[in-house]
């Protein structure tokens, strides 16, 4: 009986490739999940200081919802460190325009800052529409 705490270095995990079909999920709890899977929660060989993710494709994010009035009460801010350079989009303009960025910032507040968060976050990919161009890896669709 093995009693020893396994921990995975680094270029050993296996990473597979997920896909999942983002409509009418809320944003919130696909960021969650999205977070969890690029980390390697998931998986039972999970080491923090290790990316054991898996690779995810997201597709039709332009039909992601929020729920209750948060389109209209939250808002996207940009500031370029100029005077008047600071912007302000409402959730519901972002929705409508650049849900992929939208999705993108609230996984990435999610995941490790750094290097590490950095590997992490490279391993998402978003788009609008239901076509992407990653049908090569084989990827396996998951609901969630």
């Amino acid at each position: 009986m093995n009693r020893q705490t396994t921990l995975v270095k680094t270029g050993e995990a296996k990473q597979a490739w997920l896909h999942i079909d983002a409509t009418d999920l809320v944003l919130g709890r696909l960021s969650t999940k999205l977070a969890v899977i690029l980390m390697g929660k998931h998986k039972p060989e999970y080491t923090p200081h290790v990316d054991t993710g898996d690779f995810v494709i997201v597709t039709n994010v332009e039909k992601m919802r929020m729920t209750g009035n948060k389109p209209d009460i939250k808002f996207f801010q940009t500031y370029s460190g100029y005077p008047g350079g600071q912007k302000n989009f409402s959730y519901r303009w972002m929705l409508e325009h650049k849900p992929e960025l939208l999705l993108e910032r609230s996984v990435r507040r999610m995941i490790p800052k750094g290097p590490l968060g950095a590997a992490m976050l490279g391993k998402l990919k978003i788009y609008k529409g239901a076509t992407h161009e990653h049908q090569a890896q084989q990827p396996t669709t998951i609901t969630l």
